[in-house]
């Protein structure tokens, strides 16, 4: 069975603001945010829709990270991982 670390709190990311570097702040998978029901879809059927063409082929869980000093949000591929 293949699943996103992060998501799994197997580990934590460790991304650093471009602007600032400040640690970003990991805000989920991507997908969540698309509307008020996509957290409660099934994973692989929203990687379809994530923006990443090849997310679902190559196991990566897009996340949003976000700046909490200047508020930047960034985009990062997190390679899923067996569980």
């Amino acid at each position: 069975m293949r699943g996103c670390p992060v998501c799994n709190g197997l580990t934590e990311i460790d991304q650093f603001c471009e602007t600032c570097g400040e640690s970003m702040v990991d805000k989920g998978k991507l997908t969540d945010y698309l509307d008020d029901y996509s957290a409660y879809m099934e994973i692989d059927s929203m990687k379809l829709f994530d923006g990443d063409q090849l997310s679902l082929e190559k196991h990566r869980c897009i996340h949003m990270v976000s700046c909490p000093t200047c508020k930047n949000d960034y985009l990062i591929a997190i390679k899923d991982g067996s569980l």
